[in-house]
């Protein structure tokens, strides 16, 4: 990956920059461009770069203040291959193709090795302390602000730069612990293999560096410890096989520790000046790179803490996804691997499913990711109500849903919790499903709940595992689901489901009516399900009324009196689709019920 390398009218004014191929980046005071702190004549927002095929467009944003000097005249685009430049006002911009790798694992002779403990460094003062404290004040805002790992890099190396005044170079590597990587005879006890993920330079118009493989390796890898690396001659030029050339060079590397940046490390490298043997050999009390090592070891450990609260933030938002904060709570004690493990329990599980997914996707098979972008606004709109309201997202089935209350925490209301999610869900998606501009215009969704016993928690392998639930209760759940398209109902309940919420919710809350005695496709057992139905209002198709009359008609239905049910049937609005089942059956059989009547519907398909 090529970089951009900015150099101001000072040598301590430039920077590098990775270029990312194919995305645009900008350069700017705004707070998404990359900034150039030193140059004054830089508007807010002032050029567009992007990489591709091997060369860096350069274009000028309309409205920026001052010219972008290409071949030394002003130019609103232009190319440039890796070389070249341009300049915007005392600022030079040049496309570097240099890439740092590690050095071979036979380097040059060591005068000196030392592992610096974090003790040995406690016992020190900085000797230059308001600037260093000023610099470290710095780095919550840097890694907050940065908008990925490459701009957290950048400005990590620009920070190393500013608070270690004798480096020459800094750069951000990483071991790759467990990585087998092809070496040759003499590098065959190099260690892990070492990447460099970030690297920068105090005056960019010198060549490339290459770090220490052996020096990464001890530190990072090996000792968890900064570690410093003195060697004692040059090389020939022909052979660069440590960072910097002169009589006495010097590097070390400090690890970052945390789960935010396993197998990171800072390295920092330079020259000395002086007698250098007298102020290396020496202890480190006297070595004129006690204040640089201790303040890496600043940032190492700020840059630690910080990485690991994103991580832990990051990862309370993936379970955020999932969980109910109640139950993430749970989750985040230190019960929680318990809290994970399978076990049996009393649950209720909601699956829910998109109508009109397939209609849609035939008739967008040109533009399939408008219609993946439509089932995952639909599943959000399932899983907001669910996790809203005390459950856990079990799994994703395509186009739909499914979750569970009762696990990891016991929910005596977990029916209630159920169905009030299952009422959210119906009203989004009446609501949308009426708005032509919205993402699900026509979409519908069937809802099916049922309670009983299963195994819920983490279930799966020693290697992959997910939270789901498992048991007969899932599967009525789904034929619940599957059975609102024949019955022609949004949402339908098994009976110990309608029994919890006739008997604890208000009917201003929700509202059950059994819909009719079913034999499911495919079963023996008959089934009465039951329909879950909104509070009564002032948009409501069925008033209270319409239920008891409908729960008249049910009961003579079930008795055989099939004259009187239909007549009972016909008071209701014919905007209930409900009825229809009953309505149906009974045309089919001429207002008589078949021989041997045993009051159930058996269905023909799933």
């Amino acid at each position: 990956m090529p970089d951009l390398i900015a150099q101001g009218p000072r040598p301590d004014d430039n920077w590098r920059r990775p270029l990312p191929p194919g995305a645009p980046v900008t350069l700017g005071r705004d707070p998404a461009a990359w900034p150039v702190p030193w140059e004054s004549f830089l508007s807010h927002r002032h050029a567009e770069l992007t990489w591709r095929a091997g060369r860096l467009k350069v274009r000028r944003v309309a409205g920026s203040a001052n010219p972008v000097f290409h071949n030394g005249k002003p130019e609103d685009a232009f190319d440039l291959p890796p070389g070249g430049a341009f300049v915007i006002g005392r600022t030079v911009f040049t496309v570097a193709d240099r890439r740092a790798t590690p050095s071979p694992a036979n380097g040059p002779v060591l005068l000196e090795a030392r592992t610096i403990g974090h003790e040995e460094l406690d016992r020190l003062k900085f000797r230059d302390a308001p600037h260093r404290l000023d610099v470290l004040s710095k780095l919550p805002e840097v890694i907050s602000s940065a908008a990925n790992d490459a701009d957290l890099f950048a400005r990590l190396g620009d920070m190393l730069l500013a608070g270690v005044p004798r480096a020459d170079a800094v750069a951000l590597v990483a071991t790759e612990v467990g990585a087998v990587e092809p070496c040759g005879p003499k590098e065959a006890d190099a260690g892990p293999p070492v990447r460099v993920l970030h690297w920068d330079r105090r005056r960019a118009c010198e060549g490339a560096f290459e770090p220490s493989r052996r020096l990464v390796t001890a530190a990072v890898a090996n000792q968890q410890q900064t570690v410093l690396h003195v060697w004692s001659a040059p090389v020939p030029p022909a052979a660069p096989m440590y960072t910097l050339q002169g009589r006495f060079d010097w590097a070390f590397c400090t690890p970052l520790v945390g789960e935010g940046c396993r197998g990171w490390g800072l390295y920092v490298t330079g020259r000395f000046t002086g007698d250098a043997a007298s102020t290396v050999l020496g202890p480190l009390q006297s070595n004129e790179l006690r204040d640089d090592v201790k303040f890496t070891e600043l940032v190492a450990e700020i840059v630690g803490s910080l990485r690991q609260v994103q991580v832990l933030r990051e990862r309370q938002g993936v379970f955020r996804r999932f969980f109910s904060p109640g139950v993430l709570n749970v989750l985040s004690g230190q019960d929680a691997p318990r809290a994970l493990e399978p076990r049996e329990t009393d649950v209720t599980v909601l699956f829910c499913d998109l109508r009109g997914f397939s209609r849609k996707v035939e008739e967008s098979a040109g533009n399939l990711l408008a219609v993946l972008h439509r089932v995952s606004t639909a599943l959000g709109v399932m899983t907001q109500n669910i996790v809203e309201n005390r459950g856990a997202i079990a799994d994703f089935y395509g186009d739909a849903a499914m979750g569970f209350w009762g696990w990891p925490l016991d929910d005596p209301a977990r029916e209630e919790n159920a169905c009030r999610a299952a009422l959210g869900i119906r009203a989004a998606f009446e609501t949308v499903s009426r708005a032509e501009a919205h993402p699900l215009f026509g979409f519908r969704a069937g809802i099916g709940i049922a309670s009983g016993r299963a195994v819920a928690g983490g279930i799966g392998t020693a290697e992959q595992a997910k939270v789901g639930v498992f048991g007969p209760v899932v599967n009525l759940a789904a034929r619940l689901e599957g059975m609102t398209k024949p019955l022609r109902v949004p949402v339908l309940l098994d009976e110990p489901t309608a029994g919890a919420v006739r008997a604890h919710m208000p009917r201003d809350a929700a509202r059950v009516r059994r819909l009719a005695k079913v034999r499911p496709y495919g079963l023996e057992t008959p089934l009465m399900v039951n329909e879950l139905v909104p509070p009564a209002g002032p948009d409501s198709v069925l008033t209270d009324d319409h239920l008891a009359d409908y729960d008249a008609a049910l009961e003579a239905f079930l008795a055989g009196e099939w004259v009187r049910a239909y007549e009972i049937l016909h008071k209701l609005p014919p905007q209930d689709r409900g009825k229809d089942l009953l309505t149906g059956f009974i045309l089919q059989y001429n207002h008589s019920p078949p021989p041997h009547w045993d009051g159930v519907i058996p269905l023909t398909s799933k």
